[in-house]
């Protein structure tokens, strides 16, 4: 598990699942940004995620790249990328699809103002 910025990088399944468990535990939001190397949206998105990941310090940010980790992929049913998917409690919140980086921001920031559910 590699972290650039705040940004926790998942290479492998056990890392996800050590991340969701986790997440599930501390009763974090979790964003993820599942990417790809080839795209380009994604490339644009990266540094704005790694600002997130370090000004949202209540969230966990996870990087999946969709061709490494593509059983996880296929589980969220991602199909287009960049997607960001927001977890809480393991279960999905909020998807983005694509380069918004206006919605992204804004979703983070309505989740993190809302309390978890008991």
């Amino acid at each position: 598990m590699a972290t650039s910025e705040g940004v926790i990088a998942c290479h492998n399944i056990q890392e996800w699942k050590n991340q969701i468990e986790s997440s599930i535990a501390s009763n974090k939001l979790v964003v993820v940004d599942f990417t790809a190397s080839w795209c380009g949206p994604c490339r644009f998105m990266a540094p704005l995620f790694a600002e997130w990941a370090r000004k949202f310090v209540d969230a966990i940010f996870l990087k999946v790249d969709v061709d490494e980790l593509r059983e996880v992929a296929e589980e969220w049913r991602i199909e287009a990328m960049p997607t960001f998917l927001l977890l809480k409690e393991g279960k999905e919140v909020e998807r983005i699809v694509g380069a918004k980086k206006d919605d992204v921001h804004k979703k983070i920031t309505e989740h993190l103002a809302l309390p978890v559910s008991a």
